[in-house]
């Protein structure tokens, strides 16, 4: 009796101690306030709360309100320190590599695949992200223009006759067959297999709790993964074996590098790549192009005005029956205002992780070693100190601002040197499509939709419209 009243003391010492720790943990300097949370478990459960607002998500809003724009918390097992303050935010960003580097919770990391990209460093990051922009830089955006603007010119013509669309399918699936032409020549009308549905099963289970048993949208994530993964792996086995005289896309520059002697590219890497940029690409602009809609649906004086910048464009031509040119593009400055306001306001990426390198002091905090840091955009992005009325959308505040990638307050696209490699792609999408929008179509609500935010990507969902072409005279 005495010998096991003794073991249960020993025990329960034991599991006091171990939960002390977890509650305090120790470091080598003052740690930001905040709780970890259950052990284990943490505060995971909060953080995937869905956010049903426009605002910041309750999780981190709860939090800065009780210990301040800097707090530590624990996410699916990790100690996290999350930086709702720009300094530190704008700090970790241009401090990769030396200080931080790229990191993301293990789930994820399952979910993108171990050669992400955004799981590389250093020179294999740097080899990869030159790679991407063969396809996405400034020479590359110039000759795909003419081709996204008859894309949109298409699939608006085509959705006019119908008597509603759902905003964020209908131009997810516009984008993906686009981008996946460009990246893997695929024709979704010549293909056996919807290499887009496997995407949509993926994407449905990415923000979700992290149990892998069948039934659950994590479980279905993974299998929507697996799908796209094997579609991409017989695509470019197909292409190996049958290699083309003359490249046309990035597969084949992709096929080319892999059969260099002395590669460092595999073909996991890039496979994982591809897949990482289909999902990229579409998701989160088709997202952002949504939201953009239902803004000028809402504010006929930002309509008014972004319409009238393009059929300045239109007046100013000499031959109209000739498409964008990229000087006419360059020159759409409230539309780029426009998308910069969207972007503030959509937070589609409303968390960004970094690993601490070292020990690290800032202000009056230190940031241990191998903590996970996790910066917050919105909480930047609707900080009231720097945008008046955050809530508000204004496309006129970023007048005079000289902002067009990334800043202290202005982190839509990421920064630093993981500062995203596409934006400029999303933003020739969303500046020609709203062109081809304004100038031939007037549109009405059929459906409002919600608009569901979680902690990694925010859902329009359900949002229709009906298209109407202008008459003539109207243009």
């Amino acid at each position: 009796m005495w010998v096991l009243f003794i073991w249960v003391s020993l025990l329960l010492i034991s599991i006091t101690r171990w939960v002390y720790s977890w509650r305090n943990p120790k470091c080598r300097g003052k740690l930001p306030p905040g709780s970890m949370g259950l052990p284990l478990l943490g505060e995971t459960i909060q953080f995937f709360k869905p956010n049903t607002t426009s605002d910041i998500p309750p999780f981190v809003k709860e939090r800065v309100k009780k210990y301040g724009p800097i707090f530590k918390t624990s996410l699916v097992g990790r100690s996290v320190i999350v930086s709702t303050d720009p300094d530190l935010s704008y700090f970790v960003f241009q401090q990769e590599g030396r200080y931080f580097q790229s990191w993301y919770p293990e789930t994820f990391t399952k979910i993108f695949g171990e050669n992400n990209v955004g799981s590389l460093h250093g020179f294999m990051y740097k080899y990869l992200k030159s790679m991407v922009l063969t396809l996405f830089g400034h020479d590359g955006l110039k000759k795909m223009l003419p081709q996204v603007e008859m894309t949109a010119n298409k699939r608006l013509l085509l959705w006019s006759n119908q008597d509603s669309v759902e905003l964020k399918d209908a131009t997810a699936s516009m984008i993906f067959d686009l981008t996946a032409k460009k990246l893997i020549s695929h024709d979704p009308d010549k293909s056996s297999e919807n290499l887009r549905a496997n995407f949509v099963a993926f994407i449905q289970g990415l923000i979700s709790f992290p149990f892998d048993i069948p039934g659950t949208a994590y479980h279905k994530c993974l299998k929507g993964r697996e799908k796209a993964m094997k579609m991409l792996r017989t695509m470019l086995q197909e292409r190996r074996e049958k290699p083309r005289m003359f490249p046309s896309d990035f597969f084949d520059y992709v096929i080319l590098e892999i059969q260099k002697e002395g590669t460092i590219l595999t073909e996991e890497i890039a496979l994982d790549l591809m897949f990482v940029l289909l999902f990229a690409s579409f998701e989160t602009t088709s997202l952002a192009l949504t939201l953009a809609i239902k803004f000028l649906s809402d504010d006929t004086a930002v309509l008014k005005r972004l319409t009238e910048e393009h059929e300045t464009i239109l007046r100013n031509r000499e031959d109209a029956g000739t498409g964008l040119t990229w000087e006419e593009y360059k020159s759409m400055t409230y539309t780029f205002k426009f998308i910069n306001e969207t972007a503030r306001l959509a937070n589609i990426v409303p968390a960004i992780f970094r690993k601490a390198l070292r020990d690290i002091n800032f202000k009056d905090y230190t940031i241990p070693a191998g903590w996970a840091v996790m910066v917050c955009p919105p909480a930047v992005h609707l900080n009231p100190n720097k945008y008046e009325d955050p809530l508000v959308f204004n496309p006129s505040r970023w007048e005079g601002s000289k902002v067009n990638n990334a800043s202290k307050h202005f982190m839509a696209f990421g920064g630093g040197m993981r500062f995203c490699v596409g934006t400029d792609f999303t933003k020739m999408q969303m500046a020609v499509f709203l062109h081809s929008l304004v100038t031939k179509y007037r549109w009405e609500e059929i459906k409002g939709g919600n608009i569901l935010r979680t902690p990694g990507l925010q859902f329009p969902n359900g949002y229709h419209v009906k298209l109407h072409q202008k008459e003539t005279r109207e243009c």
